[in-house]
């Protein structure tokens, strides 16, 4: 029996995944599937699956390369089927998608933008839960990630939450997942720990957090695992439109000229809506975030970018009229946790400092990771030096102009609020 190379690519756009199906297509028709396609072409070489990936998504989406991020490559894995003497090689892949916009071709004749979860209910082609098991989000990747940011990372952990209380109410008639109670069995104590790892693996990215004691306090009166799969969906949809509306607040805030430093998806909305007349970025090391942050907004704005060292004075020189930055964490006392460089440049500057973020990155204790990083990044040489190279920093509240929320401009007295709240939602346990 000959083996056939396939990628499978599931497109992810905020939390949803492509499927699509059709009836003139040679393998499994009517079945749905992610995007799909072999690895070999027509005269018997092979191009890499990552490259055909890339193929078969424009080709059966009409969605770019410019427009998708590849987040994760599974491990390939075979698939045989003896009644039809196939045997499949699966390369599955993730992309994170800019756009939901589709261009069907014969292959894409029917298309959806779905939870992953629906994967389980549906006919599909053989093995397609597999791929995506093997690309889906688990808890090393809030663990690992040092590339996203935590409001991205907070959805990630809703979706491992979903996923595994999705699989866990596999094989059950619905009615009874919805009413069937699960206090003292194991569905729900295993979720409950998986809650629980979550929680660790970044104790002080308050957004993951929050949103994973909202999502169980939440499920916990009912104690089911439908429960679970429905807050946790919920949940996602909540994180997306928080980010969203903090940012249409703070854009009916901010004046013509801002600067901004690192890489928040919140901000980039914020200062695309508002339509400034010039934005000022600093590159943001380590890491350098700035610079792809300025490559996104020049689309639509007049942008300079700076160095970390010129950006206080620079701003100044410039004539800003504000400064606008995201939070990785809102201390109870308006302090700011964010990327390194904030609290030099909003103390350096004139400018007034607005911080744009969602209500649930507020913390509820004034615990600080800086989250050094490696120091080969400052300093490779062999002298025998110390290397301080941390991602983060504390901005003091009396250098801070306005926290701007999906709640609005929070107060003293709302900020407290929400710091009870938040506390409140911790005791699920």
């Amino acid at each position: 029996m000959g083996e056939t190379s396939v990628v499978t690519c599931f497109l992810r756009n905020r939390s949803d995944v492509l499927l699509r199906r059709s009836e003139d297509v040679g393998s499994y028709p009517g079945q749905w599937s992610g995007v799909a396609g072999h690895v070999a072409i027509e005269d018997g070489r092979d191009r890499s699956p990552e490259a055909v990936a890339h193929a078969e998504i424009c080709e059966e989406t009409g969605i770019g390369p410019e427009q998708v991020t590849l987040v994760r490559a599974g491990d390939p894995f075979v698939v045989t089927k003896e009644r039809l003497g196939t045997r499949w090689r699966v390369h599955p892949f993730l992309f994170d998608s800019d756009t939901c916009a589709v261009e069907g071709n014969l292959e894409t004749a029917e298309y959806e933008w779905v939870s992953p979860t629906a994967i389980l209910e549906r006919d599909t082609v053989p093995a397609l839960w597999t791929s995506y098991d093997r690309v889906r989000p688990r808890v090393a990747t809030v663990r690992e990630d040092r590339d996203h940011g935590s409001a991205w990372l907070s959805v990630r952990a809703l979706e491992v939450l979903r996923d595994e209380g999705t699989i866990a109410a596999v094989g059950r008639d619905a009615h009874e997942a919805e009413q069937r109670e699960v206090s003292n069995g194991d569905d729900w104590d295993t979720l409950a720990g998986l809650a629980r790892e979550l929680l660790t693996a970044r104790p002080l990215m308050s957004v993951v957090t929050n949103r994973i004691n909202r999502a169980m306090a939440t499920a916990s009166e009912a104690r089911t695992v439908a429960a679970i799969e429905r807050v946790t969906r919920e949940g996602i949809d909540r994180a997306i439109t928080a980010d969203s509306e903090a940012a249409t607040t703070a854009a009916e805030h901010l004046p013509a000229r801002v600067g901004t430093l690192s890489r928040s998806g919140t901000v980039r909305q914020a200062i695309e809506e508002c339509d400034p007349s010039a934005v000022l970025v600093a590159e943001s090391r380590p890491g350098r975030e700035g610079v792809g942050m300025a490559e996104q907004l020049a689309a639509t704005s007049d942008v300079t970018l700076t160095t970390d060292a010129a950006f206080p004075a620079e701003l100044d020189a410039w004539d800003a009229d504000a400064l606008v930055v995201g939070a990785d964490r809102v201390l109870p006392d308006g302090r700011v946790v964010n990327k390194v460089g904030t609290r030099g440049v909003a103390l350096a500057s004139e400018t007034p400092c607005y911080v744009v973020t969602a209500s649930d990155k507020i913390a509820t204790d004034d615990a600080v990771d800086r989250e050094a990083r490696d120091p080969s990044e400052v300093y490779d040489g062999d002298d025998d030096l110390s290397v301080s190279n941390p991602t983060f920093d504390v901005t003091p509240a009396d250098a801070i102009e306005a926290i701007v929320t999906e709640r609005g401009i929070l107060t003293d007295d709302r900020l407290a609020a929400v710091v009870t709240e938040h506390r409140t939602l911790a005791e699920w346990e």
